[in-house]
């Protein structure tokens, strides 16, 4: 195990920047998930823990160690691709092994441990096949058998179940969490995904546009998000975000013609803000209920145990997530219950978080 200390790292590719001044501490045994959308600089920053990016300024210490000048094989660290990059001509065994054979270790070693590698990711009975072989998620527990040989302080997971279909992720969710409680080793999996984000972080980092926007546990980043990126980005379907005036009898929505009712926080009237809304805390009411707001239902989404129903409010598109049997067809006017306490609300310039539910101070005794 090992702790990771990442201190005002940046990358430039010649004049562009990508990353821009990360700070960041991961604990020694922690499972840590970088979370983002494509070209956000995840995987660079994943890279540069790694070795295999230069790091234009900044420091990285695994252990207390500042590693900047260090060749990648002297990290202490092991890195499992998005593919798999196995050796088609080698079995199981000898992929598994390859590092120990090119480090030298003796062949009756070697075979303990590769044995020792197949039995906990459950590939013994395959040790002998070549990966044109195998199926996509024994490829993957090849990779990471390749990846845990090594003995390393650290697991760096560059998106590894990206080419695998929905059954095998499921599956390779779960075994890379029950692999990371076996060896306790300190884990960093980037991802795109904010279902493998959510199912596997001890931690969670959200990154946008090189910058890291929060970092909190699953439950933390879902229930209380830093700023609106992480509000939309987080959360499936994506939170339901309105336009809104502050007004002296609540938040005026986009025409003036339609209210409801917030927090009293102390925003100055006339604040412009973005009202955020999960789908599954809005209630779905008669049409004319008292406070409800009209919409208009464009299309629903059966899931089994519940449905998605998105409509149209005023032009802007807006979900409700559901587990009660509605009924709700296209075309159709329903009405949305909105209670304060569900609200979130964020700047409108800034996008960050504004926190409307601090405490009221008890007035002073006269």
């Amino acid at each position: 195990m090992a702790s990771i200390a990442i201190r005002g790292v940046k990358k430039n590719y010649a004049k562009t920047a990508v990353v821009h001044g990360v700070d960041l501490d991961f604990a020694s045994g922690e499972f840590v998930v970088i979370l983002g959308p494509s070209g956000c600089g995840k995987s660079t920053l994943l890279r540069m823990i790694a070795g295999l990016e230069e790091i234009s300024e900044g420091t990285i210490a695994i252990d207390g160690t500042v590693v900047n000048k260090l060749e990648p094989r002297e990290r202490g660290c092991a890195m499992v691709f998005q593919n798999y990059a196995l050796y088609p001509h080698m079995s199981v065994a000898q992929n598994i092994g390859y590092s120990l054979k090119v480090a030298g270790v003796p062949a009756a070693e070697r075979n303990q441990r590769i044995q020792a590698v197949a039995r906990t990711l459950e590939l013994e009975h395959l040790l002998d096949r070549k990966p044109m072989a195998l199926s996509g998620g024994q490829r993957q527990r090849v990779a990471m058998g390749r990846a845990m040989i090594r003995e390393p302080k650290v697991f760096l997971f560059d998106e590894p179940l990206s080419n695998l279909d929905a059954k095998l992720r499921v599956q390779m969710r779960s075994e890379i969490r029950k692999l990371h409680r076996r060896l306790d080793a300190t884990s960093v999996f980037v991802t795109h995904d904010q279902v493998e984000a959510m199912t596997l972080a001890d931690r969670l980092v959200v990154m946008n546009g090189g910058r890291v926007e929060q970092v909190g546990t699953p439950a933390e980043v879902y229930s209380r998000p830093a700023s609106r990126f992480v509000a939309t980005f987080v959360g499936a379907p994506a939170m339901n975000i309105l336009e809104g005036t502050v007004e002296l009898d609540g938040l005026s929505l986009p025409g003036g013609s339609r209210r409801l009712a917030m927090p009293r926080a102390g925003l100055p009237v006339g604040t412009k803000v973005a009202m955020g809304i999960r789908p599954e805390a809005v209630r779905l009411v008669a049409p004319g209920t008292s406070g409800a707001l009209s919409a208009t239902v464009d299309l629903v989404e059966e899931l089994g145990a519940g449905r998605v129903i998105y409509v149209d409010l005023d032009g802007a598109p807006f979900s409700v997530m559901t587990s009660e049997a509605v009924h709700a067809e296209p075309g159709s006017t329903v009405g949305l219950k909105i209670s304060p306490e569900d609200m979130h609300f964020f700047s409108s310039e800034t996008g960050s978080r504004l926190d409307v539910f601090k405490a009221s101070v008890p007035e002073p005794a006269l």
